[in-house]
């Protein structure tokens, strides 16, 4: 149900009469255009008062008051300096490491390149499987599988494609709809999710892990031939000439959406086992395009996924995500609020149904939906790989932007080598993406890439004291 039914049925009501008088042979020119101009005219009148209109709760936005505003946490779980295997922590809480031991954690380079490399493979899987079935509800994605013979809950790629897509539609202009199908799948085809996550690699290597909100402006005119929602917005401003700093605030009423959550995983690989510097790479990228919830969304699973790195389950690198963003800001309320009724139900489908009418109304693409789905997948996952990437897309809203999320998260924590080959394999060995001059690319050269600044983080910014992880 829309927030807003009676607005919705006005502007309806309008069309029908309009269509009436166009079906019957009348001229529907003038009315058309009087009605633009007065649609218009009153549009730009109410949104400026409801720019305006005060708010019961006003989350922070700027990096530093983010931080003072956060609960206290390991911000650094490892040190990758070292050369010896990473240890589990002592004396950890809730998985996360106390700062004593996350002094003496240590990633050896191949335990870290299968590491990144099942983020990486986790996130395509995910990814791929919620696309054919994006933006499809949960019991319409049930009655689509049953309908063409496939099992539920979901165990393998879509057969068919749920949406009934003419053979030659193309995802985003670039991959056809029908490779990402299972008889189909070569290759990782594109999509907005994991072209982000490239796009993120491509700044870090272009500016530096110093990078700024400016210079992902830069980047996105260099590289972006297109976006949407809060993103369309932000790219049209910066091409209009609006800093990068302001681009996301001019005229944009998607300020609090998921494109900024998708946009997570690069800082997490840049950043495996530090939560807090990959937050702060987070914030800078979100700002760009988003406010409050849309930054905390991006911070909040930066960190996870960063965490997921050196974490023993979900749950960890989920409670370690959560002390990088405002105690009580709404990200951080939906989060505990799914894992609370996660322990209450002990059923996927009871809380699942919960969410979803406790959202009831709000976009498919806003960030507290979506992020109340994905936690939910991960919990019921259970550590299980295709369990949890199918339990998060048969969850509905926006699947493949979940899917990928929860594969991501896993995957780090998994490592390639565990991932079934199942659900890696179709995937081949290469990558494809919508960003200018760069269309496709080798799952190892990413992986690679992501590795090179990995290991050279800890020299640009030092390991902090034994003792100060916790601030």
């Amino acid at each position: 149900m829309a927030y807003f039914p009676k607005t919705d049925g006005a502007y309806n009501d309008f069309k029908n009469w309009l269509m009436l008088l166009k079906e019957r042979g009348g001229k529907t020119e003038g009315y058309e255009d009087l009605a633009q101009q007065t649609f218009a005219a009153m549009r730009n009148r109410l949104v400026r008062e409801v720019e305006k209109a005060p708010v019961m709760k006003d989350e922070p936005s700027d990096l530093a008051a983010i931080k003072a505003l956060r609960p206290k946490g390991p911000r650094r779980m490892v040190d990758l300096t070292g050369r010896g295997r990473m240890r589990p922590a002592k004396g950890s809480a809730m998985g996360i490491p106390s700062p004593e031991a996350s002094s003496r954690l240590v990633f050896e380079p191949k335990l870290l390149q299968d590491r990144l490399l099942g983020a990486w493979m986790g996130r395509a899987a995910g990814c791929i499987l919620g696309i054919p079935c994006e933006g499809m509800s949960k019991p319409d994605i049930r009655a689509a599988a049953l309908g063409m013979g496939m099992r539920y809950p979901l165990n393998d790629y879509w057969k068919l494609d749920p949406k009934f897509r003419p053979a030659g539609s193309k995802h985003y202009g670039v991959t056809p709809r029908i490779n990402f199908l299972k008889k189909n799948l070569r290759y990782a085809g594109t999509d907005d999710d994991l072209t982000y996550t490239l796009l993120g690699l491509l700044i870090l290597e272009d500016y530096g892990p110093g990078f700024t909100t400016a210079d992902v402006g830069k980047a996105w005119l260099k590289y972006l031939p297109m976006a949407c929602t809060a993103e369309a917005i932000a790219l049209a401003n910066l091409k209009a000439g609006v800093s990068a700093e302001e681009c996301g605030v001019k005229n944009n009423p998607f300020v609090d959406w998921i494109g900024a959550d998708i946009r997570s995983d690069p800082w997490a690989y840049a950043a495996p086992g530090w939560p807090e510097k990959a937050a702060e790479f987070a914030h800078r990228d979100a700002y760009i395009s988003h406010r409050a919830t849309g930054i905390h969304g991006e911070m909040f699973f930066s960190a996870a996924i960063a965490a997921a790195f050196v974490a023993a389950s979900p749950v960890e690198a989920i409670m370690a995500g959560l002390t990088e963003i405002p105690e009580n800001c709404r990200t951080a309320q939906t989060v505990r609020e799914t894992l609370e009724w996660c322990t209450e139900d002990g059923d996927w489908d009871k809380t699942t149904n919960r969410i979803l009418q406790r959202y009831s109304g709000m976009a498919g693409a806003h960030t507290l939906n979506n992020a109340a789905l994905t936690v939910a997948g991960l919990v019921y996952g259970a550590g299980n790989f295709e369990k949890t990437i199918a339990l998060t897309v048969m969850g509905g809203v926006d699947t493949d932007c979940t899917g990928a999320t929860a594969g991501s998260l896993l995957g780090a924590i998994l490592g390639a080598k565990r991932l079934p080959k199942k659900w890696t394999a179709p995937l081949g060995t290469r990558a494809e993406s919508y960003i200018k001059d760069h269309r496709w690319w080798t799952h190892a050269d990413i992986v690679r890439r992501f590795m090179k600044i990995a290991l050279a983080l800890p020299r640009i910014f030092p390991p902090l004291q034994c003792g100060s992880a916790r601030t």
